[in-house]
């Protein structure tokens, strides 16, 4: 495994992250994986060198944080880096359960903590942007919590540059703490944050950990094969947009041919795309498979000529943002 830090933080993290979205309940979603069959997966990744786990309250409705913490629970908590997340709505019957309030973050992360079996959680990251609630009082609250120990750093995810530069700066004006990663939408065939938001982070020491490296699926199997896994079936989302649109096809097919060429799988060539790119830190690889797992560590070696980037990244073309509003 190879280690990095994350942004300006010095906290050395795995150049892979695990995400923990595939853990659960198969109630919440057919494809996730319920405790028995996630903690191989969980484990292999702690033998793999793996030391960064990132997951959310709305995955599985908190189940994924409990199954986490059970697994983690056997092993040395000093060397894990766990990452959550606030934002959606808990409970549909209490309003409180979502947003960036502080009545929400202060209650959510309790919960949280609760459910993870722990008294910190590392980095604990805003969901997505509180149209409703003012960015001061989320820093606030956030800055409260880190001074409390229930959290170390605090990041945050998908969002418009200009939001996230008045986050930044209202931190910096106000003492609050500030934001030390951002968890945006960034793969092969969805690059619209190389425009703004990567060039920020990148200016202003912010860790970037992408979600979905590998486009839900597209970008590890054939176009025409994405019925073939269980998440395929269900999400009709993930052969429309935006991965299918401009030049995502085309991607596709230049990442089997590549995959071809340099004897491993098509998975392996999307995520060495990503690790070739310097403004990225560890993108969040969600497996319900040791072998891909494994395949995706081994992805860390795979050396790509700037020929092959250039090829890859050729037929791009704008699309509208997604991951987002």
């Amino acid at each position: 495994m190879e280690y990095t830090t994350l942004g300006d933080t010095g906290m050395e993290v795995s150049k892979i992250c695990l995400g923990c979205m595939s853990f659960g309940s198969s109630d919440w979603r057919p494809w996730v994986l319920d405790e028995e069959e996630a903690r191989p997966v969980i484990e292999r990744a702690i033998d793999l060198g793996v030391n960064f786990f990132d997951t959310a309250n709305m995955y599985s409705n908190g189940e994924s944080e409990r199954v986490l913490g059970n697994v983690l629970a056997d092993y040395d908590r000093d060397q894990q880096v766990v990452a959550s997340k606030v934002y959606f709505q808990m409970d549909e019957d209490d309003p409180n359960s979502g947003g960036l309030s502080r009545k929400t973050i202060e209650q959510e992360l309790q919960a949280s903590l609760d459910r993870l079996g722990m008294d910190t959680i590392d980095l604990y990251q805003t969901h997505r942007w509180d149209y409703q609630t003012p960015i001061d009082e989320t820093l606030s609250a956030l800055t409260d919590a880190v001074r409390r120990g229930d959290v170390r750093y605090v990041g945050t995810s998908s969002q418009w540059a200009h939001q996230f530069a008045d986050a930044l700066h209202t931190a910096d004006r106000e003492g609050y703490e500030r934001f030390v990663s951002m968890q945006n939408h960034y793969n092969l065939v969805y690059r619209e944050e190389e425009r703004e938001m990567l060039p920020l982070c990148q200016q202003e020491g912010v860790g970037v950990i992408p979600w979905s490296p590998l486009a839900r699926g597209y970008l590890t199997r054939p176009h025409e094969e994405m019925d073939a896994t269980a998440r395929g079936e269900s999400e009709d989302r993930m052969r429309q947009h935006p991965y299918v649109e401009g030049g995502g096809r085309a991607i596709n097919e230049r990442v089997q041919e590549l995959a071809a060429e340099h004897g491993v799988t098509m998975a392996q060539i999307s995520l060495a795309w990503l690790f070739h790119k310097d403004w990225v830190d560890a993108p969040i690889v969600g497996t319900t498979s040791v072998e891909h797992l494994e395949q995706a560590v081994e992805a860390l070696d795979i050396s790509l000529s700037s020929s092959d980037l250039a090829y890859l990244e050729e037929p791009y073309e704008p699309v509208a943002v997604s991951g987002h509003e």
